[in-house]
């Protein structure tokens, strides 16, 4: 069976009365190591995909199976135990604490895990080593510049080891030579191992991964396999 799998799923959002379908009955499958590029434009329903896909946020129809677990037929406290060991999350806008260092922020999703003070110290500083900002460590977000934060943002989805990644429009705030380098940090991560799904409207995205997923009007419109060689 697929690692990722989505079944036959719609989602229909309801406001003031108003419904508003984002995804039609959308199958996606997804293998272990891939690195998926979801586009399309604005409102096409690649958003509602992600958070779906990364178990924020239930279909209204359909189901998604995650190493052949059923993960919305979970209550919300398993659930929020799975998202903790198997994802990672990266956003346009870094969501660091301000008034935290960068290893305070990498640290954070260790707090509720069984891992000792020292032993959280000791991943949260592999990690920074793995993306390059192990030397400022003790800068705050402010100290640092806007592609240093993302590699910040990335050292925190991946201080668990979590097998998927997701993120979503992770260079969009930054300049073309800063969002190039965060790419290269993300086909590295691939390369070691985790599946990483990015929501993107970049069409230069597209040399870094290996599948590009297009949406239009809450359907799939295209799917491309792209060889190792591109």
């Amino acid at each position: 069976m697929s690692f990722i799998q989505l079944k036959d799923v719609t989602k229909v959002y309801d406001s003031k009365g108003v419904s508003f379908t984002a995804l039609q009955k959308v199958d996606l499958t997804i293998e272990r190591g891939e690195f998926v590029s979801l586009m399309g434009p604005s409102g096409s329903g690649k958003s509602t995909l992600l958070t779906i896909l990364g178990t924020l946020n239930p279909p209204s129809t359909g189901k998604l199976m995650i190493d052949d677990i059923d993960i919305y037929q979970l209550s919300q406290e398993r659930r929020a135990d799975f998202r903790y060991s198997y994802t990672g999350f990266v956003f346009q806008q870094m969501h660091l604490l301000p008034y935290l260092s960068a290893i305070e922020n990498v640290m954070l999703p260790l707090s509720v895990s069984k891992y000792s003070g020292k032993e959280q110290l000791t991943m949260a500083e592999q990690v920074l080593d793995k993306v390059g900002l192990l030397n400022k460590k003790h800068r705050l977000p402010n100290e640092m510049s806007g592609g240093e934060q993302q590699r910040v943002a990335i050292a925190r989805a991946i201080v668990n080891n979590p097998p998927i990644v997701f993120a979503d429009e992770p260079t969009g705030s930054l300049d073309t030579k800063t969002g190039e380098e965060i790419l290269e940090l993300f086909k590295s991560l691939n390369k070691q191992g985790h599946t990483i799904i990015m929501v993107t409207h970049n069409p230069e995205t597209v040399e870094y991964v290996s599948r590009v997923v297009v949406i239009r009007d809450g359907l799939i419109e295209s799917d491309t396999y792209r060889s190792k060689g591109e």
